[in-house]
């Protein structure tokens, strides 16, 4: 495929890239820095007009995509007034998704954001592991923004049923230079509470970005996007019964296995995360 990746000179956007070229996709960066090269484009993805002739074609380097990644954006609140990052993420997804119709694109797969899960939990979740089978519960503007994109998304495939948006629930996105913090997190478990000590490495991140493109279930779908494991050398069991003691768990919890489930991931689009930070 032909496909187009925001934010790809970013921290998972670059492990994107370089995954989809792996697989022997054709991939082009759209980004607000980069080194100028045959396959980036400098672009401000809150100009409408800007993206739909992105996706339309971009002289010769091509002249239409298959694919749409969407991973620019502000990462996190606090990192710009709320306004702001309000206006930036909001605008920049709308942007996107539509003029991805526009150009008749089909595929977008986009990351969500494990916030929408009720992260940082200083509100009990409903049980443990999370998932994606109960309702959203923002805690912050930037979840508030995720949580309008998904409804975004969901209004926009009931128009179109060819249409496939994959919203992919990123844990807190981590590469092997970021382990070093391992020990300090070991060391106390409220320090890592606050999304149930979980994490994504970035090499599976990408693995769960090339596996939804290449599903390309039609409609909606959102997935909790995670390792298999927790930040933790203790045993899940006892994070949750110190942590969450009146919390119900889903089943018995096993070794350390991550507390974000992600068995909807791994029985609709083949995803299994391949890395470790216990392996780094």
């Amino acid at each position: 495929m032909r496909i187009a990746v925001t934010g790809g000179n970013g921290k998972l956007g670059s492990e994107v890239v370089r995954g989809l070229g792996a697989a022997g996709h054709e991939v082009f960066v759209l980004d607000t820095v980069g080194v100028r090269s045959d396959t980036f484009l400098r672009i401000d993805l809150t100009d409408y007009g800007s993206v739909v002739d992105a996706f339309t074609s971009v002289n010769d380097k091509y002249d239409s995509l298959d694919a749409v990644v969407h991973l620019a954006a502000v990462p996190a609140g606090g990192l710009v007034p709320d306004s702001a990052t309000f206006h930036n993420n909001m605008n920049a997804t709308f942007n996107v998704f539509q003029a991805a119709r526009r150009a008749g694109i089909k595929t977008i797969v986009y990351a969500s954001s494990e916030t929408l899960l009720g992260i940082p939990f200083e509100i009990d979740p409903p049980y443990l592991p999370v998932d994606e089978e109960y309702p959203s519960r923002p805690e912050s503007m930037y979840s508030v923004t995720k949580a309008l994109e998904e409804e975004l998304a969901t209004k926009l495939v009931r128009w179109d049923p060819e249409l496939s948006i994959s919203g992919l629930r990123f844990s807190n996105v981590l590469n092997e230079t970021d382990y070093v913090n391992q020990p300090t997190w070991d060391t106390d478990p409220k320090l890592r509470r606050w999304n149930l000590w979980g994490y994504i490495d970035t090499r599976d991140g990408a693995l769960a970005v090339l596996k939804a493109l290449e599903a390309r279930i039609p409609g909606f779908e959102t997935y909790v996007i995670a390792n298999a494991d927790t930040v933790m050398t203790r045993p899940s069991s006892e994070l949750a019964a110190a942590e969450f003691p009146n919390v119900d768990l889903k089943h018995e919890l096993v070794g350390t296995e991550t507390l974000l489930s992600i068995d909807k991931a791994r029985r609709l689009l083949g995803f299994e995360p391949k890395h470790s930070w216990r392996n780094a």
